[in-house]
């Protein structure tokens, strides 16, 4: 593998791709705590948890996301990672606001829809109890 300044970087969001482009530094946290990545670190995979991933673009800039649990992998001059939910923000103030309002409603309306299924559930299992009642 040659000595790159740079790597492409690739978080992906269930439905569509948060962002693409070229960055010199990233930093996250996995299960066992944070790290950072370089251009020319060792190929690695790890799980990602809820946290704030930061991103040193090629351009000197810095980009901000919120993420949720996912998977991370690093492959030569290549990084992809893979998050449930996720969100880019201009500072980490704000962000922080992001994050905690739609991953909150989000995780509302996912104990909602949990609710509905065991609900749809039990109706089922009530109805072929009494349709064996009913054959008996």
């Amino acid at each position: 593998m040659s000595m790159a300044e740079s790597m492409t970087v690739t978080l992906r969001l269930p439905t569509r791709t948060l962002f693409e482009g070229r960055a010199e530094r990233l930093t996250a946290v996995a299960p066992n705590g944070a790290f950072g990545i370089w251009p020319n670190h060792s190929d690695f995979v790890t799980g990602l948890v809820p946290s704030v991933m930061t991103l040193r673009l090629a351009d000197g800039s810095e980009a901000i996301f919120g993420i949720d649990e996912g998977l991370l992998v690093k492959k030569g001059h290549s990084v992809a990672a893979a998050v449930l939910r996720g969100v880019q923000g201009d500072e980490l103030g704000g962000l922080w606001e992001t994050v905690r309002t739609n991953f909150v409603r989000l995780d509302e309306e996912e104990r909602q829809a949990r609710a509905a299924l065991s609900r749809l559930e039990a109706d089922m299992v009530r109805r072929f109890a009494e349709l064996r009642r009913q054959n008996s």
